[in-house]
C-alpha cells in the first residue's frame, strides 16, 4: 500500500516537471540542501567569541554527527533502491550521491538543521522549515526519492533535534 501511495505521488511529480520552471528551482533546492549550510553556520558560530553562538555549534555538530551515523546504518541496512531503479517509465533528473533511497539524507540534513535553528531563532528557523520541505519535494520531483523516504528523513531530522543534550555539553 505504501509502495502504492509512494508511486502514485511520484507519477505526479513526473507530470509536473513539464512546467517550465518546476526543474530549475528543484535543482537550485536540492543543492541547497548538499549541508554546507550548516557547516557555514557551524564555523561562523564558532568563530564568534559569544559562549551562547560557540554553545549552539558544538549542539549542532553534535546532533549532525549523530543524524548522520543513524542515516547511514539506515540507508545501508535497508537498501530501499531509487525510483529510477525501480520503476519503469521513470527517470532521475540528477544523479544521485549514493545508492540507497531510505531515508533521504538531504531532508533528514535540512530537517535537523532547521528544527535546531528555529529552537533559537523561531522566525529564523520558521523559514528554514519551509525551505527543509522544499528541499525534500525538490528530492522526489528530481526521480532519487520516493515521498515515504522523504518523510522518513524529515522524521529522523525532526527526532533527532528533540534530543536533550545539555548533559553532555
Amino acid at each position: 500500500m505504501l509502495q502504492q501511495a509512494d508511486c502514485g505521488v511520484l507519477q505526479w511529480t513526473f507530470l509536473q516537471r513539464e512546467r517550465r520552471l518546476v526543474i530549475p528551482a528543484a535543482r537550485m533546492l536540492s543543492r541547497t540542501g548538499d549541508g554546507y549550510l550548516p557547516v557555514i553556520t557551524i564555523l561562523v558560530c564558532y568563530s564568534l567569541s559569544n559562549p551562547v553562538y560557540r554553545q549552539l555549534a558544538w549542539h549542532l555538530t553534535l546532533l549532525f554527527l549523530i543524524e548522520r551515523c543513524i542515516y547511514f546504518v539506515a540507508k545501508n541496512t535497508l537498501r530501499r533502491q531509487r525510483p529510477a531503479e525501480t520503476l519503469n517509465a521513470f527517470t532521475a533528473l540528477v544523479v544521485a550521491s549514493d545508492k540507497f533511497s531510505f531515508p533521504s539524507g538531504h531532508t533528514s540534513a535540512a530537517t535537523l538543521y532547521a528544527a535546531i535553528i528555529y529552537q533559537h531563532f523561531p522566525i529564523l528557523g520558521a523559514c528554514l522549515l519551509i525551505w527543509a520541505a522544499g528541499v525534500g519535494a525538490s528530492r522526489v520531483i528530481l526521480g532519487v526519492h520516493y515521498p515515504s523516504d522523504i518523510l522518513a528523513g524529515a522524521t529522523l531530522g525532526l527526532g533527532i533535534a528533540s534530543l536533550e543534550l545539555t548533559t553532555i555539553l
